[in-house]
This record gives structure tokens, C-alpha cells and sequence, in this order.
């Protein structure tokens, strides 16, 4: 009995001792190899096992998708960095004037497209409660309400293409439908490319982007004092909206158009459009003369400290596998996952409940590299589709981050918001999102149309 439950101590383990504060990738690295130790002896532990991880980091350090990651990461700095998204959202917030919610609406618009390229959640709420929201409050707004918008729209940073969560995603959920195909004796089974599960994200992620703005829209029209419609003369500064909108608009989102174009039509690997988009970000703080060496410096300082800490996770996330299977946690989670009374949806509900639970303490990196290849061959052999499966874990993780009282987009606002602000008002702001987000994912639950036509339209 005591050998059946090692794979369940062994992460409950792995779990406490990031609960306890210490460094997600070095925990996965020494947890893992003193179990490892232990389970050698006491001759539960094959030490094979061990020996396979030098292969397996191999592969990770030399995995071409996997570089797009930090000019990924570059692109989205330098957006944040060179002030582009600041004269964005002024400029967003002129062509909106005179809609009920307008100053909502464009903290949406500019908080997707900077979601979008950073993909790291904390980096997107602090970014957009620095900028947008002293100017929310300034304007009159509910403080609730403009906290809880600046929340969601973080968090839009998992599910909009292009995204590091996308990438990551996409590359774990690959190699566990391989996995599942191989399991099952299928060898020509075909595969699932990041640029599927972009394409697959795309329509939910405009479908909640739309959802987001169109309450806004009726909170302005029903309670004007919570959303103020800015005034009319504020609005004759600029020459004209159409101005406005080209410049502030149109650059930003002709540079995500074709990167992500590139990749969901097959023009370019994910590497290939990233590394457009990290010289386009650079050309566009050129043309707007926001480009200094002290801000190219701090990107690339960025870009670093980021990249170093996606990879030291996955360093850590491939020996926590390794050991893992070697304790059979792969067989034990199989056993449970397929025995479950309901079959194939009592076991995805199990998977989707774990993940949402562990979004309160673990950030999306390390629950994709932790959880996704342990279960994810499991459930995709029970015929679930790989895109769809990857699409609700990154709106599931979404709704995690934002959910009260634990969520990470919550502690990262809490951090740059002014003391008059209440955490109960951040706490009640998000709620109505959450509510979209859970009807979203129920949506697609019984119409996953919404998420595989795209990807098939495509291929």
C-alpha cells in the first residue's frame, strides 16, 4: 500500500515545499532526486530512470519551438518598456470617448493586445494598473469595477495567440498526444502544432475579449456614475478619431496580425513569426522615437531574467517527470483517471478541478510542465481532442488567476493599486469576469466546435 502511494506523496511533497516559499525549479530538481535517492534504497526506485534525463534535457535545451519563448518574451518587453502601450492606450481612450464604458472598452482593447504579446500575467496586470487605472479612477469610476477590469484583461494574456502560455502549452500537449498516440500502438497518427492550438484559442479568446467589452457597454448605459462617459470637449484635442485610431491602433496590432498570421496559416514556424515580432517591437519604439539604450538595456535584462526562469523550470519539470514515471505515478494517475465513475468527463472535470485548485499556488509554467505531461496522455487517449484540451487548461487557468481570494492577478494589482483602493473592491470587481469566464468554458464544453473549426478550417 505504502509503495502505491510514493507517486502521491512524492507531488504532495513537490507541492508543500513551493506552498513553503522555496524556488519552484530548484524544489522540482532537489525534491525530486532526494526521493529518487530514497526510492533507490529501499528498492522501489529504478535507477534507469535517472539516466534518461540527461537525454531529455538535451532535448529541451535544443527544441526549436522553445526558442521563440524569449523573442516572445523581448517583443512584449519592449512594447511595455518603450512606452508604446501607454500612447497606446491614451490614444484608444480618445477613439472611444463618447461611449458608455469608452475608458472600460479601451483598457480592454490595449490590455488584449498587451496580454497578448508579454503572456505573463503579473507583467500585464502591473503594467495596466500603473497605466490605466489612476486614469479609470481619475474619470469617475466605480474603484471596483476599474480594478476588476484591469484584472481580467491581465489575464487575457493566457488565452489570446500570440502568448508564451500558448507556446508552452502547445509544446507540452504535442508531445502528450505523441505520447497517447504511442500508448495506444498508433504510429501515423498525425500531431497537434503550436499554430493549431492558436488557431484554436483565437475565436474564444475574441468571444471573451467581446464579452468583456459588451459589459462594459451595459454597466455605462445602466449605471453611468459607475462608468462615466468622458466629456465632450476632452474629446476636441485631437484633430480626429480616424487620427487617433491609425495611430495608436493600427501599428501595434498590424505587428500581432502578422506574427500570428504567419504562424496559424503555416507561412512560419513559431520561432520564425517571433523573431519578426521581436525586430517589428523594435522598429515600432524606433518610428515613435521611444527607443533608448537605457530602455533597450533594461528589455534585454528583462527578456534574461524571464527566459532563464521558463528554462530553469522546464529543466526542473523534465527530472520531476522522469522521476515520477519512475515511481509509476504515470500508471497510478492512468488507474485513477480511467476507473473514474463517468468515464471520459468525470475525468476531465478531475483534471480541469486540479489544475483551477493548483492556479492558486503554482503559476501557469510550472502547472504545464508539472501536470499537463503527467495526465495529459492519459486523457487524450481517451479520445479527448488535444486542442480543445489545451484550450480550456488556458482558460481554466485564466479563471484560476482571477478568482478571489487566492488569485495571482488579484496579489499582483493589490501591489500597484493606492491604498484608498480596497482589496474587498478588487475582490468583488473581478467577480462578474469570473462568472463570463465559467460560463465560457461551459460553452465550450458543449459546443468544442467553437475551438476545433478554426484549426481544421486551416489544416
Amino acid at each position: 500500500m505504502f509503495v502505491e502511494l510514493l507517486p502521491l506523496l512524492f507531488f504532495l511533497t513537490i507541492c508543500v515545499a513551493l506552498m513553503l516559499g522555496y524556488p519552484v525549479a530548484f524544489t522540482l530538481m532537489g525534491v525530486s532526486f532526494f526521493c529518487a535517492g530514497i526510492g533507490m534504497g529501499f528498492g522501489v526506485f529504478d535507477g534507469a530512470y535517472l539516466s534518461l534525463i540527461p537525454n531529455r534535457l538535451y532535448g529541451v535545451l535544443t527544441n526549436q519551438n522553445l526558442i521563440a519563448i524569449p523573442l516572445f518574451i523581448f517583443m512584449g518587453t519592449m512594447l511595455e518598456k518603450s512606452n508604446i502601450a501607454e500612447a497606446l492606450l491614451k490614444n484608444m481612450s480618445l477613439v472611444f470617448m463618447g461611449l458608455p464604458g469608452g475608458l472600460g472598452i479601451s483598457t480592454v482593447v490595449v490590455g488584449t493586445l498587451l496580454a497578448a504579446s508579454t503572456g505573463i500575467v503579473g507583467a500585464t496586470v502591473v503594467a495596466m494598473g500603473i497605466l490605466s487605472l489612476p486614469t479609470m479612477l481619475r474619470a469617475g469610476y466605480k474603484p471596483s469595477l476599474a480594478a476588476g477590469t484591469i484584472c481580467a484583461t491581465g489575464t487575457l494574456g493566457q488565452i489570446i495567440p500570440p502568448s508564451i502560455c500558448l507556446v508552452l502549452l502547445g509544446e507540452v500537449v504535442s508531445n502528450a498526444f505523441q505520447q497517447s498516440q504511442l500508448n495506444a500502438g498508433e504510429f501515423n497518427g498525425g500531431f497537434v502544432s503550436i499554430g493549431d492550438l492558436f488557431a484554436g484559442a483565437l475565436v474564444p479568446g475574441m468571444i471573451l475579449v467581446s464579452i468583456y467589452a459588451l459589459y462594459l457597454c451595459c454597466v455605462g448605459l445602466v449605471k453611468p456614475e459607475f462608468a462615466p462617459v468622458i466629456e465632450a470637449d476632452e474629446k476636441r484635442a485631437v484633430k480626429s478619431t480616424f487620427f487617433a485610431l491609425i495611430k495608436g491602433l493600427f501599428p501595434p496590432l498590424f505587428l500581432m496580425i502578422v506574427v500570428l498570421g504567419s504562424i496559424v496559416v503555416g507561412i512560419a514556424t513559431p520561432t520564425e513569426a517571433a523573431s519578426v515580432g521581436a525586430i517589428g517591437a523594435v522598429l515600432l519604439a524606433l518610428l515613435k522615437r521611444e527607443l533608448t539604450f537605457e530602455i533597450l538595456k533594461n528589455v534585454n535584462l528583462e527578456t534574461l531574467r524571464v527566459t532563464s526562469m521558463v528554462y530553469l523550470i522546464l529543466i526542473g519539470a523534465a527530472i520531476f517527470s522522469s522521476v515520477f514515471r519512475g515511481f509509476g505515478g504515470d500508471i497510478y494517475i492512468e488507474e485513477l483517471l480511467v476507473n473514474l465513475p463517468g468515464g471520459v468527463s468525470s475525468a476531465v472535470l478531475v483534471v480541469m478541478l486540479l489544475i483551477f485548485i493548483l492556479g492558486f499556488i503554482l503559476d501557469f509554467i510550472e502547472i504545464t510542465f508539472m501536470v499537463i505531461p503527467v495526465v495529459g496522455p492519459v486523457i487524450l487517449s481517451m479520445g479527448v481532442d488535444p486542442i480543445w484540451f489545451g484550450v480550456m487548461i488556458a482558460i481554466n487557468l485564466q479563471t484560476s488567476f482571477l478568482t478571489p481570494p487566492f488569485g495571482f492577478s488579484l496579489f499582483y494589482l493589490r501591489s500597484v493599486a493606492p491604498p484608498e483602493l480596497a482589496t474587498i473592491d478588487i475582490f468583488k470587481g473581478v467577480m462578474p469576469f469570473v462568472i463570463f469566464q465559467i460560463f465560457l468554458l461551459v460553452i465550450l464544453a458543449v459546443f468544442p466546435g467553437i475551438v476545433t473549426w478554426l484549426p481544421k478550417a486551416l489544416s
